[in-house]
C-alpha cells in the first residue's frame, strides 16, 4: 500500500481525493493526509482526513515512507501548480501521478510526475508528456508529439501528430491544432481556437482563424513580464 499526502485544499485537491480512492487501478494507494501552508488551514480535517502544515509535514509524514501529490489548479498560468509541485519536491517527497484507467495509453508513452490525466484521454504512440500536467477528460494527444513541464490541457483539445505544447502553457476547451505546430512557451489558448502553425512565446491567441491578442499571456494571466 503506497500512502499519499495531497498538497492542496480547494477543487483540484478533492477530485484528485476521489480519483485516487475510487479509481480501482489505484486500489494499492491511500490518501492520509492534506498539507496546506498555515494561512490557508481553517480546520484540522478536511474530507475526514487530517490536515497537516506546511511547516511540519516532513515530520509527521516523513518523505521516506510516505509520497505526495501536489494537487492545484492553472491559476497565474500554472506558477501556482508549479509553486505546490516545488515545494513538495523541495520537502524530498516522491511525487506521484494518476492516470485514469480509463485513459487509452500506448505502451509506450512517456509520463512524468505529478501527473493529472483524467478519463478518456487517448495518448497514442511516440508521445510525451513533462512533468506537472493536466490533461483533463476526452483530449486527443496525436503520435510523437510531446507536453512539456507545467501545462494544463483542459477538454476535448485534439493535439495532432509531430506537436510540441510549450511549458507553463494553458489549452482552452475545444482547441485544436495542426500537424507539426511547435506552441511556444507560456501559451495561453483560449477555448475552439485552431491553431494551425507553430506561435511565439508568452503569446495569447483566440479564434478560428486564429489570432494574437495585443495583451501577452502571461500579462493576461496576472504575472509580470
Amino acid at each position: 500500500m503506497k500512502e499519499i499526502i495531497i498538497f492542496g485544499l480547494g477543487e483540484t485537491a478533492q477530485l484528485a481525493y476521489e480519483y485516487f480512492t475510487h479509481d480501482v487501478a489505484y486500489k494499492n494507494y491511500k490518501v492520509v493526509a492534506f498539507c496546506s501552508d498555515p494561512e490557508f488551514i481553517q480546520d484540522s480535517e478536511f474530507l475526514g482526513l487530517p490536515i497537516i502544515s506546511m511547516l511540519e509535514v516532513e515530520k509527521k509524514y516523513p518523505p521516506s515512507k510516505y509520497d505526495a501529490f501536489a494537487a492545484a489548479a492553472s491559476g497565474k498560468l500554472n506558477r501556482n501548480r508549479e509553486e505546490l509541485y516545488n515545494k513538495a519536491k523541495n520537502k524530498g517527497y516522491f511525487l506521484v501521478s494518476y492516470i485514469s484507467s480509463r485513459a487509452f495509453v500506448w505502451h509506450n508513452v512517456e509520463i512524468g510526475e505529478n501527473c493529472f490525466i483524467l478519463e478518456d484521454n487517448t495518448l497514442q504512440p511516440f508521445t510525451k508528456v513533462g512533468n506537472n500536467v493536466v490533461m483533463w477528460s476526452g483530449n486527443h494527444l496525436g503520435h510523437r508529439s510531446v507536453i512539456e513541464n507545467h501545462c494544463f490541457i483542459t477538454s476535448h483539445v485534439v493535439i495532432s501528430g509531430f506537436c510540441t505544447i510549450g511549458a507553463y502553457s494553458f489549452v482552452g476547451v475545444n482547441a485544436t491544432f495542426a500537424d507539426k505546430i511547435t506552441i511556444g512557451k507560456d501559451n495561453f489558448i483560449a477555448m475552439s481556437t485552431a491553431i494551425n502553425k507553430s506561435t511565439e512565446d508568452n503569446g495569447f491567441y483566440v479564434g478560428n482563424p486564429m489570432e494574437l491578442k495585443k495583451i501577452s499571456a502571461r500579462r493576461f494571466c496576472g504575472i509580470k513580464d
